[in-house]
């Protein structure tokens, strides 16, 4: 089935719109266990729901049909960013509604299972800042904590040892950490 995700993804690139057709059920049950992923994070009573999500995520990489897919790993990633990008703006919408702030931050392992909007802004801050620092690091992150990967499917999809993602993901977290407790 991977290959066949990639043909479709070539083809729908290509403007082949039946291929975003054929394309759409082949995903939807990987986007679905991305978007559970995020929102066992998120807290209890989140106004966005796990199939929302999914759909809005669809339907942003549908508009965007032109980008150059090279493969599945490539898709779910994008996906995997896009879907941290819709809580996070969710997440900032409700902070102007409610106008809040102020709150004291947890450790990285606390503040990245996101059950407080101010903790999702301070992360994906923190992971912006980490990104312009070095963007492996950063990508890492998002595939770990925001993918839902584990550190040998990661080290599979981009390439590298197990213990180079084990060290990267070790750096990660200690910049992360104390760049989320104001120590960077």
């Amino acid at each position: 089935m991977p290959r066949d995700i990639t043909q479709l993804l070539r083809r729908w690139h290509d403007g082949d719109s039946a291929a975003l057709e054929e394309l759409a059920p082949l995903v939807y049950e990987e986007l679905r266990r991305i978007a559970q992923f995020y929102m066992q994070r998120e807290r209890s009573a989140h106004t966005l729901q796990r199939t929302a999500l999914v759909h809005e995520a669809f339907l942003r990489l549908a508009k965007d049909g032109d980008l150059d897919w090279q493969n599945r790993d490539q898709f779910f990633g994008v996906a995997s960013r896009l879907m941290r990008r819709i809580l996070v703006d969710h997440a900032r919408r409700r902070q102007a509604e409610r106008r809040g702030g102020g709150q004291d931050h947890e450790p990285l392992e606390a503040a990245l299972r996101i059950g407080k909007v101010e903790e999702l802004l301070d992360v994906d801050l923190a992971l912006a800042e980490l990104a312009a620092v070095d963007a492996g690091l950063a990508q890492l992150v998002e595939l770990r904590y925001f993918g839902g990967l584990e550190l040998p499917e990661i080290a599979g999809m981009l390439g590298v040892s197990l213990s180079t993602v084990k060290r990267d993901w070790t750096a990660a977290k200690l910049w992360l950490h104390h760049r989320i407790q104001g120590s960077i």
